[in-house]
């Protein structure tokens, strides 16, 4: 497994600001959105992050279950935090990026983007050198006072 944090200056140079990330590996089978489940919950307490936790379990779950589905070889999670901000990202060897579908009522899959789509931020793909990666972005609230319904009122 793959941890670190590192000190980036931020983009005004008045102050640093604290980057976070971590990355893993995932094999090709389906215990991997359970792996995949808990180090996002893992690494999210350890980053003091308790207010998205369930959220981006959900959606980094979804995520891993699409490209075990959809495509072949290792998933790649990654996750990073900068400014309040989030970012979960998994990568597989399909080159392919997904589009959301309308999706019947009854049916038992294909739900997945939806989902991402109405709990992120924001989120979008991008085509990599092994094929292409899925991200989504969700705020954070550690280390300040501030009301985070009011902030996402704002």
């Amino acid at each position: 497994m793959n941890t670190r944090t590192s000190i980036y200056p931020t983009t005004t140079g008045h102050s640093p600001a604290t980057r976070r990330t971590a990355a893993w590996w995932l094999s090709d089978d389906l215990s991997s959105v359970r792996t995949a489940r808990r180090l996002t919950r893992d690494k999210l307490a350890d980053w003091g992050f308790d207010d998205q936790i369930e959220v981006a379990e959900l959606l980094v779950s979804e995520l891993v279950a699409n490209a075990l589905d959809h495509a072949h070889g290792q998933v790649h999670l990654g996750l990073s935090a900068e400014d309040g901000l989030l970012r979960c990202e998994v990568e597989d060897e399909n080159p392919q990026l997904p589009t959301m579908r309308t999706v019947d009522l009854d049916a038992e899959r294909g739900r997945g983007l939806f989902l991402v789509d109405m709990l992120s931020g924001s989120w979008g793909g991008t085509p990599t050198h092994r094929g292409k990666a899925i991200w989504f972005e969700l705020p954070t609230f550690a280390d300040t006072e501030a009301d985070p319904f009011a902030a996402m009122a704002a």
